[in-house]
């Protein structure tokens, strides 16, 4: 039986307009009335109230359509570098001297109106004397179909494993220049896959040095206060004061000649890593002092815990979503600040390549107005920076526990 009984209003009532008006509502619970009941929660209600701080920041970036985007286009990017002798259909270095800067070949599925396996067509070309300059023109006899995990160039899988197996292949004999190629005859899609290895690492690798410098400065400087504090943040608005690329600039000439690529490399990712911390540290230094006046962290100096446990124990986990947040919006600016470090060749040095490498082949207006596919890097550049963007922003907005 229910414990809600109807009870007749006046319009219910036989009488009518004469009948004593009810002052109570309609339904009137029967049930007696207990003080200490608790109402039991939904499965969806529980599921929310028991949920971590993580899947709280998870849950909230999926609303976020641009932000899951942006994480999947980045995703996409890290998986391909991991692979890319792999991916590419060409070596980094292989050059094809009868094909120097080859327009690129597009991909044609249709022939005669009927669906057919992709080709390209092959070019013939010639050389116009007055401009000194190979003209190229597609020939439709040359229809030359483009291969699926075929044996291509050999290449050592992250320079340790031999291999020759390629995602795509040009047929026997054919090319397959999809963005077309460099004044050496070398594909630049080649390259541009090799090259996003470096650029896309060294803002990885950047960011966890600006993070490492940002916590444990920020940190000393949020946790003691006085004048470690004030020594700290002169420090920091000294360093601000510089002009990044100059200093960059000057901080790069300064690694030796005589290194290797790979040592040059890592002087680089030092070096922007060095640099941009300060905004980072200022952010750790600001909860730091907001925090450490919080009974919790009270409580843990009482029970005789020390600065570095209080420090990374109980205050870094209290905003640690917000310093992702915050690494993530710095990638861009490292891998930013490497292109332009490598297109003015103070950055990675060949036989190394990334995207500023490529770039610097497209500093003659001349040349870019003659073979504007050489700017095809700058588009990846654009993309990747975007998408680190919108992703960071998705991400600090999901971290936010007040948005």
């Amino acid at each position: 039986m229910s414990d809600l009984t109807f009870v007749p209003g006046p319009e219910h009532s036989p009488a009518g307009d004469l009948a004593e008006p009810v002052p109570l509502p309609h339904y009137v619970s029967r049930a007696p009335y207990d003080p200490y009941a608790v109402e039991r929660m939904t499965a969806a209600q529980e599921r929310f109230y028991v949920a971590s701080q993580w899947r709280m920041v998870w849950w909230k970036l999926c609303r976020h359509r641009v932000a899951v985007a942006s994480g999947a286009i980045l995703l996409a990017m890290y998986i391909g570098i991991t692979i890319c002798e792999f991916l590419a259909p060409y070596g980094m270095d292989t050059r094809n001297t009868d094909f120097i800067y080859a327009p690129p070949q597009p991909v044609h599925i249709f022939s005669h109106g009927h669906l057919v396996a992709p080709y390209v067509l092959g070019f013939d070309y010639r050389l116009d004397m007055k401009r000194l300059e190979r003209i190229y023109t597609p020939d439709p006899e040359k229809r030359q179909p483009i291969r699926f995990f075929c044996r291509g160039d050999e290449y050592k899988f992250w320079g340790l494993f031999p291999g020759n197996l390629h995602l795509a292949c040009p047929a026997h004999g054919g090319q397959l220049f999809l963005l077309g190629t460099d004044r050496l005859g070398r594909d630049l899609m080649s390259r541009m896959i090799y090259g996003a290895r470096v650029s896309l690492t060294v803002g990885l690798v950047g960011v966890a040095v600006s993070l490492t410098l940002g916590i444990v400065i920020g940190g000393i400087a949020g946790y003691y206060g006085g004048w470690t504090d004030i020594l700290i943040q002169r420090a920091m608005e000294v360093i601000q004061s510089f002009p990044h690329l100059p200093l960059w600039m000057a901080l790069s000439a300064i690694l030796p000649v005589s290194w290797s690529p790979l040592f040059v490399y890592f002087g680089i990712t030092l070096i922007l890593g060095m640099i941009d911390w300060t905004h980072l540290a200022r952010a750790v230094r600001s909860k730091l002092l907001a925090l450490r006046e919080e009974d919790f962290c009270t409580a843990a100096v009482l029970m005789g815990a020390r600065p570095v446990r209080i420090i990374g124990r109980h205050l870094l986990p209290s905003f640690s979503s917000h310093l992702i947040a915050s690494a993530t919006l710095m990638v861009p600016g490292m891998i930013l600040g490497e292109t332009a470090l490598s297109f003015l060749g103070l950055g990675v040095r060949p036989p190394m390549t990334s995207w500023g490498v490529l770039l610097s082949d497209a500093q003659n207006i001349n040349v870019v107005a003659l073979y504007p596919w050489l700017m095809a890097p700058v588009a990846t550049v654009i993309v990747a920076v975007l998408a680190f963007n919108f992703f960071g922003d998705g991400l600090r907005d999901a971290a936010d526990p007040y948005h």
